[in-house]
């Protein structure tokens, strides 16, 4: 049985795989592309922060608050200009097609 570390780890490569075809299709909004690679750095964050709330506190990263909230303010952001991006899109899209009405 594959433990939740291994899973997570693993779970990295698709998620590469998934950035990689956005980036090149060239479609996806600006915004919401840095979002997507923000979740990256989300990840980034997450990983030594749950190292030093086991560390410094021999707890989990959800048990820290202050640390779990720094830490999940990176996914927030990442969201927020995930929703920026996509929005952006809309519009323009709603407004491309008026232009050919």
């Amino acid at each position: 049985m594959l433990s939740k570390e291994t899973l997570f780890a693993l779970s990295l490569f698709p998620y590469l795989g998934f950035l990689w075809f956005l980036t090149k299709s060239g479609k996806t909004p600006r915004l919401a592309l840095i979002g997507f690679y923000g979740t990256l750095v989300f990840v980034a964050v997450t990983i030594p922060a749950g190292i030093y709330a086991k560390v410094a506190y021999n707890e989990s990263l959800a048990n820290i608050d202050w640390l779990h909230g720094a830490a999940e303010s990176f996914l927030t952001f990442s969201n927020i200009l995930l929703v920026l991006g996509f929005r952006e899109a809309v519009i323009k899209a709603k407004e491309s097609s008026s232009e050919e009405s």
